[in-house]
């Protein structure tokens, strides 16, 4: 049996000065990963799991660089399985066929295989369905890595045999105590002031493997002790924000920014706004959605937001980037600030309802036209009564099939415009009813 990590188990000193700081710091065993205590300490799931002698196939769920692989690998070592690792970016069925032949033949001779499938989420169905009957006879144990929603990207009988575990990104007491860790295997103190530290840890951006790879570049410059945080800054690249424009990121942070707009919230507003900007979001995509928030969560109780939208969606394919996300932003803190109503959109959807349960009901005979004879012998159009004929210009008259009990969608809240078109619902209503009672 090949070692668990797959490397020389005597290195020469040469070899191990090659290797990479984030695999030379990696951890041997699980009581020394760095973070993810939810899962790994006294009550973690995982710790429980292992406890018992019960670890089932999982789907780790989360960020880059919060220790995915590890965990697998140590898994592996925890229960004694020959660990075995493929990637969905690269593997095919052909891999696929391989790997399973070399674990029925491991099963035959009375070992386990972990079979660790990082980017589980780049597989297509039909090969995500290929593990389950490895998986429900016990050839495999599967781990999967998906930095996605395992409730889109994964097939519902891939989780119903498997139990999905969220890793979080790394705080950053778990980077202070990886460069502390990532020192001792240096053999020297950085002497990073606190400051350079803090400006380290932000760069990384609780990605563990990147806080490593830009300790190593520090590490490398002869005058990195004491070296300032504006130094630091202008050395190293940020690492870029965890964000996809096609992901779950994406949709969380439209979901982050939509509700502290509907919260009245400007300032949480604008930092999710800043921060789909950031990680290269479209901004006529913002656009859109923000003219949506404005009829959902504004409505009628503010009608100007949605010209202010729009006027600002405008204002942007004129000015384009980066002036025109400046209107944008306008928008964004205009919307949180102003009367919040959903009246028109739950009045929209009960509607929507009801004309789905009663789609094939004919309206009521006196408000169609008569233009032929045959029309107007069949009642079209009788006893229809001119709203403008009315001294009021409101008639009271029936609009609903006849079949119908009136229902009553629109409900205006006592914000905003809305409180005006309370008191119009109000009246129009009172006289229905006594037009209807003097009938």
């Amino acid at each position: 049996m090949s070692d668990l990590f797959q490397s020389d188990p005597d290195p020469s000193p040469k070899a191990q000065a090659m290797r990479p700081l984030a695999d030379r710091v990696r951890p041997s065993e699980l009581k020394d990963v760095i973070g993810q205590q939810h899962l790994l300490g006294p009550e973690g799931s995982l710790r429980l799991m292992l406890d018992a002698g019960a670890l089932s196939s999982l789907i780790f769920w989360g960020p880059p660089g919060v220790g995915k692989t590890t965990l697998a690998r140590l898994l592996a070592r925890e229960t004694d399985f020959h660990f075995e690792q493929i990637s969905a970016i690269f593997s095919g069925v052909a891999e696929l066929r391989k790997t399973f032949d070399a674990a029925k033949l491991r099963r035959k001779a009375g070992q386990g295989t972990l079979l660790f499938v990082d980017e589980i989420h780049r597989f297509n169905k039909a090969q995500q369905d290929s593990f389950l009957p490895l998986m429900e006879d016990g050839t495999i144990l599967l781990v999967g890595a998906t930095t996605e929603n395992p409730s889109f990207e994964i097939n519902s009988a891939v989780l119903s045999r498997a139990q999905v575990l969220t890793l979080n990104r790394l705080s950053e007491d778990d980077l202070r105590a990886l460069l502390a860790r990532a020192e001792r295997e240096l053999a020297r103190d950085l002497a990073l002031p606190e400051e350079t530290q803090a400006a380290l840890i932000a760069m990384a951006d609780g990605d563990g493997r990147a806080m490593l790879n830009l300790i190593e570049q520090v590490a490398a410059w002869p005058d990195h002790a004491g070296v300032s945080a504006a130094t630091l800054s202008a050395r190293l690249q940020r690492r870029a924000a965890q964000y996809d424009k096609s992901g779950d990121g994406h949709y969380n942070l439209i979901s982050a920014l939509h509700k502290s707009i509907r919260g009245s919230d400007p300032d949480a507003a604008l930092y999710w706004f800043s921060r789909m900007l950031e990680g290269g979001e479209d901004p006529r995509f913002l656009a859109r959605r923000l003219t949506r928030m404005a009829f959902e969560d504004i409505a009628l109780a503010d009608p100007q937001a949605q010209q202010v939208c729009l006027a600002a969606w405008q204002s942007y394919e004129r000015l384009g980037s980066p002036e025109g996300e400046l209107a944008l932003a306008n928008a964004v803190i205009y919307l949180a600030l102003a009367p919040k109503s959903n009246a028109a959109y739950v009045a929209y959807k009960a509607a929507r309802k009801l004309a789905a349960q009663t789609g094939s009901l004919a309206p009521p005979k006196h408000i169609l036209n008569a233009p032929t004879k045959l029309m107007k012998e069949q009642g079209y159009g009788a006893g229809y009564a001119y709203d403008h004929d009315a001294e009021d210009g409101f008639s009271g008259q029936n609009y609903f099939p006849d079949t119908i009990t009136r229902p009553s969608f629109y409900e205006p809240v006592e914000r905003g415009f809305e409180r005006d078109l309370g008191k119009r619902v109000a009246y129009f209503a009172k006289l229905r009813r006594d037009r209807n009672r003097d009938e």
